[in-house]
């Protein structure tokens, strides 16, 4: 069994996904538009070329992804995506890719249980901890 995040980004599913593939090195397995949906009346008006659904390889992990409503206010609260690196200069180089355009919440520090640990939102409010895995 897995269990996979599924992330509605609300109309900037594109975007997403560009940053991702750009800081994190993540690969889109799969990726559908609302226009390539057999049931057409279910389709947000103005939103057949969002992303109805898309399939992401981030790592050894899967990270699901829509636009979902299309309506232009992702909300992601209640949780955060962990990455665990290898090493310091990993945690370093991918901290500072998630954190362009989004908010420290915790600067990458040394904490007792990581040689590097921090928060912080990306720029569509994901939250995410990267720390070294030791």
């Amino acid at each position: 069994m897995d269990v996979n995040a599924y992330l509605f980004f609300d109309g900037r599913c594109d975007e997403a996904i560009a940053f991702y593939r750009k800081s994190l090195g993540a690969e889109v397995a799969m990726l559908m538009r609302f226009k390539e949906s057999p049931d057409q009346s279910q389709i947000p008006p103005g939103s057949q070329d969002k992303v109805m659904h898309a399939s992401l390889r981030i790592g050894n992990t899967t990270v699901l992804a829509s636009d979902g409503r299309c309506l232009g206010h992702p909300n992601f609260q209640g949780f955060a995506l962990s990455l665990a690196v290898a090493n310091d200069d990993d945690a370093e180089r991918l901290f500072g890719a998630l954190a362009d355009g989004g908010q420290v919440r915790m600067p990458l520090t040394k904490t007792f249980f990581s040689s590097r640990f921090g928060m912080v939102a990306d720029r569509f409010g994901v939250a995410w901890m990267v720390y070294v895995a030791q």
